[in-house]
């Protein structure tokens, strides 16, 4: 089960409730708890290759809700190693290494 989230609140709460409110309660409540549909693994695979091909600062913090999704270390190397030729060697190199960091935590 995906565990409750809070950054939006955490972070955003009194600067942009609705916002906080749509990232916490829509985005991580309503649709990643849709596991009968997908299961968080599998969200997790796609959510960090679409941030991946885009080269965003949230890809560290989606490899490591992936790492406890249960994404493994391998998954993670061939998703990158795959993405790599579509998205761009630096976003791999890039992409690599915070997947390094993550994964030998």
């Amino acid at each position: 089960m995906v565990k409750k989230q809070t950054a939006g609140h955490e972070q955003l709460g009194d600067f942009a409730p609705k916002f906080a409110e749509l990232n916490d309660d829509v985005l991580f409540g309503e649709v990643w708890s849709r596991e009968s549909k997908l299961s968080a693994h599998d969200r997790s695979l796609i959510t960090v290759s679409s941030l991946l091909t885009q080269g965003v600062p949230q890809l560290e913090a989606h490899l490591q809700i992936a790492k406890e999704n249960g994404v493994t270390k391998d998954e993670i190397v061939e998703l990158i190693t795959h993405l790599a030729f579509y998205a761009g060697w630096p976003k791999a190199w890039s992409a690599f290494a915070l997947a390094k960091k993550i994964y030998t935590d």
